[in-house]
């Protein structure tokens, strides 16, 4: 069983084992999910491709000159 040591700061290093384990590096986030259990720790970080469907598809597709209108229009673009 992998254990860290809470600083003063309240800041705690993940054991190389567990970063590992989750695919954590460097500049990553973890999240901490309370269950009935206690914490679960889990990487907050997601590829890209997990998002794919999370909008719904455009009915029809639209032009970048119907955009630079509406942009226009709203004083975005000149």
């Amino acid at each position: 069983m992998a254990t860290a040591t809470v600083t003063s700061k309240g800041q705690i290093t993940l054991p190389k084992s567990v970063r590992t384990k989750l695919g954590v590096e460097a500049g990553h986030r973890v999240e901490f999910v309370e269950t009935d259990a206690g914490f679960l720790v889990k990487p907050a970080t997601r590829d890209i491709r997990s998002l794919k469907g999370v909008l719904p598809k455009p009915r029809h597709p639209v032009t970048l000159e119907a955009m630079n209108r509406s942009l226009s229009r709203m004083g975005r673009v000149r």
